[in-house]
């Protein structure tokens, strides 16, 4: 079954979410966050990733990005593929990781299921890339993924998320460098 989410364009700027399967909520610790920043930003530095718009939520990563190299889609991939390796081991070795077991278990659970997969399965497959044609569209998502810390009630105000561009829109330090939509 092909799905009918597809970056087309390799110049085109598309809204991109990614979730862990069975939306875990794995990011509820810095580190694991933290390891999707350092991958974002080595994708900007080595894969030609541009990004306007991003948040990492406790279970969801949504993005505005597109590439410079036109090859998005492979880009999203190598993401995701190094990511789910390095949380996974940070994960098991992380000494205060109370969730460590049961995580571990349905990550490995959701893997057996997927033929693509030899033991583990951390993201769900699909990103659901929408291509952003019209300015008000691309307005929208990024104002989307700004409020999605402050509708869940993480914070009051979209800039006062850390893992998020709305401080870079704020004109506040953050932890890593876009290009304004």
């Amino acid at each position: 079954m092909t799905s009918k989410y597809k970056i087309n364009d390799p110049d085109g700027i598309y809204f991109i979410t990614f979730a862990t399967v069975g939306w875990i909520d794995v990011f509820t610790r810095k580190d694991y966050k933290d390891i999707v920043v350092n991958s974002l930003q080595f994708c900007q530095e080595e894969k030609g990733l541009i990004i306007y718009s991003w948040c990492i939520m406790s279970n969801h990563v949504h993005l505005i990005v597109r590439s410079s190299v036109g090859d998005l889609s492979g880009t999203i991939r190598d993401l995701k593929s190094f990511t789910s390796k390095q949380i996974l081991k940070s994960i098991s070795a992380h000494p205060k990781e109370s969730r460590r077991e049961w995580m571990l278990e349905l990550f490995k659970k959701y893997g057996a299921k997927n033929s693509n997969n030899k033991t583990f399965q951390f993201w769900q497959q699909d990103n659901h890339p929408k291509e952003l044609i019209t300015n008000h569209f691309k307005d929208q998502k990024c104002d989307y993924i700004h409020q999605n810390p402050v509708k869940a009630g993480i914070v009051a105000n979209a800039e006062d998320y850390l893992y998020s561009s709305a401080r870079s829109y704020a004109g506040l330090d953050a932890l890593l460098d876009i290009e304004m939509i």
